[in-house]
């Protein structure tokens, strides 16, 4: 049997461990913003609109990038040859709600004033564009800021 001092040192660490196990987000959680602080990844632009911000992160070590327009992450992948760009967890913010959404399922409207001028804006649902919008997909956006390469 353990001596009392090393069973309470034993019963301490197990507990330690199993709280700080449960606060451990999950790898594709988004992460905090740290508003008019944080940089956009590609122009180095503070990241100060709560409306357009894009977050990235490497589904490798977990790594976040921000950026502060869309257009700007396209770009980046584009000029950096992400290899995990397929893969990447790509959050950005709904341009009504400010809330994190999943980019890849969001449904961008084109003619948005955003903080680098490209135009495009995530909704969380189809409805919460105008009917005389066009509604694109990620991958569109992601085609015509390559596109046009500004």
């Amino acid at each position: 049997m353990l001596q009392k001092p090393l069973r309470t040192a034993f019963y301490t660490l197990l507990f330690a461990s199993l709280f700080t196990g449960c606060n451990d987000k999950p790898s594709n959680a988004v992460s905090e913003v740290h508003w008019d602080r944080d940089m956009c990844a590609r122009c180095v632009m503070v990241v100060s609109d709560r409306h357009n911000t894009v977050q990235v992160k490497n589904p490798q070590n977990a790594k976040v990038y921000m950026f502060d327009d869309i257009g700007c992450m396209a770009l980046w992948f584009k000029e950096a040859d992400i290899e995990w760009q397929d893969k990447a967890v790509v959050w950005i913010t709904d341009v009504i709600s400010g809330e994190w959404i999943d980019a890849r399922k969001a449904f961008y409207d084109t003619e948005n004033i955003t903080p680098m001028a490209y135009g495009f804006s995530a909704h969380k649902t189809k409805e919460s564009i105008k009917a005389t919008e066009e509604i694109i997909t990620y991958d569109e956006v992601l085609k015509r800021v390559v596109a046009v390469g500004k």
